[in-house]
C-alpha cells in the first residue's frame, strides 16, 4: 500500500512511475518510502526543546550543524526572552547573539532567526 507523499502538491505530483521533480527516485518510491517511515515510527518526536510551532521553527534553525543538546542549551535563556516572533525582533540580532554563541556558526544563526521573525511578523 502506498500513501501519498506529504512532500508533493497532489495536482502537481507526477506519475508513480515518473521520476519525482529534482529527485533520483520515482514518486512511487518516495511514497514508499514514506509509507514505511510512517509504519517505523507514526508518531515521530524531536529531541528538541520547544512550546509551540514558533520556538520549534527557531530550535529546528539553530540545529543546523550543531547537535540537539548544544540547541537545548542554548534556548531556555532565549525562549525565555523571545518565545514569538515580535519579542524576537525587538531582543534584536546582537542580544539573540550573545544567547546562542555556544551554538556553532551563530552569529548567522542570530541574524537569520531575527530575520525569519520579521517575515513571520
Amino acid at each position: 500500500m502506498t500513501v501519498q507523499s506529504k512532500h508533493t502538491h497532489p495536482a502537481k505530483a507526477p506519475r508513480p512511475g515518473k521520476k519525482a521533480p529534482g529527485s533520483k527516485l520515482t514518486q512511487g518510491q518516495i511514497d514508499e518510502m514514506f509509507a514505511r517511515f510512517e509504519a517505523a515510527s507514526p508518531d515521530p518526536k524531536t529531541e528538541l526543546n520547544f512550546k509551540d510551532p514558533f520556538t520549534l521553527l527557531v530550535a529546528v534553525v539553530l540545529s543546523a550543524q550543531a547537535t540537539d543538546a548544544s540547541v537545548n542549551r542554548a534556548t531556555p535563556a532565549l525562549f525565555a526572552a523571545a518565545d514569538t516572533p515580535e519579542k524576537m525582533v525587538a531582543l534584536g540580532e546582537a542580544a539573540v547573539t550573545g544567547k546562542i554563541k555556544t551554538i556553532g556558526l551563530y552569529r548567522n544563526k542570530a541574524k537569520n532567526v531575527v530575520a525569519l521573525s520579521k517575515k513571520l511578523i
